[in-house]
């Protein structure tokens, strides 16, 4: 079965290029194309997409109207839009998107990262319903942590490194064996090679750290765990994470 994705976008050529990319996939159907945020709320209510492809600045009601008023239930948003300052991406994150892709996107990109999305997307009278609401709960604590400690949606770390959680909650051991293991298995995932996962990775936890927000990073895990002149490894920023994760019996 397809994935059914919705596209709202202001800019029809950037529909009718996506559209095209998207159908000649054998993962992917386009439902229906809107141009405005009222379209897309009509179609999205209407349709019922897995995915929906939500551009921000759109005439009439804008995509973070959208967001507020969506009832997205067990779909996806992937935001795509020309709006790369921190406080859009963490807006939206906030609202409800699952992934946020900064404008211009070559299409082949923006089907990579679809296909990362459908991981998490529930299809019908599938046996493991519980299991992907466990994984969707999980992504959203993952994503309220990271906006908590400064780590911005758009940077190619972010996807890299709530993969590294998951993983090491579903299996902790793995922590010991990052380079062999825990690296290669998210740069698999990703298309990528295991040294680019490594630096992505430290780059958004240095991104948090050059932020300042040391004193937010202490509140969410409860004790005062560094201060501004130490940054964790990776992996002790992905043990800290899952540990939490684990603890709170996700």
């Amino acid at each position: 079965m397809k994935t059914k994705i919705l596209l709202a976008d202001d800019n029809e050529d950037f529909l009718s290029e996506i559209k095209e990319k998207l159908n000649k996939s054998d993962a992917f159907e386009v439902v229906g194309t809107a141009t405005d945020g009222q379209q897309a709320l009509d179609l999205f209510a209407r349709l019922h997409p897995n995915i929906l492809v939500l551009d921000l600045v759109m005439p009439g009601v804008d995509g973070f109207e959208v967001m507020e008023r969506i009832e997205k239930g067990d779909a996806k948003i992937l935001v795509a839009s020309a709006l790369n300052q921190d406080t859009f991406i963490t807006k939206a994150t906030t609202l409800g998107a699952d992934y946020y892709m900064v404008k211009p996107i070559a299409g082949d990109a923006l089907i990579k990262r679809l296909e990362g999305l459908t991981s998490a997307v529930p299809v019908p009278a599938q046996p493991n319903k519980a299991r992907q609401i466990h994984n969707r709960t999980l992504e959203e604590k993952i994503t309220n942590i990271f906006i908590t400690v400064g780590i911005p949606a758009h940077i190619k770390g972010y996807q890299f490194l709530r993969e590294a959680i998951k993983m090491a909650i579903d299996n902790p051991d793995i922590i010991n064996s990052i380079t062999k293991k825990l690296y290669p298995e998210v740069a698999e995932k990703f298309d990528t090679s295991p040294s680019k996962v490594e630096r992505a990775i430290r780059h958004a936890i240095e991104v948090a750290w050059n932020r300042g927000k040391i004193e937010n990073i202490n509140s969410l895990f409860g004790v005062r765990v560094y201060n501004h002149n130490e940054k964790p490894t990776n992996g002790e920023f992905i043990a800290l994470v899952a540990d939490k994760m684990l603890l709170e019996s996700v």
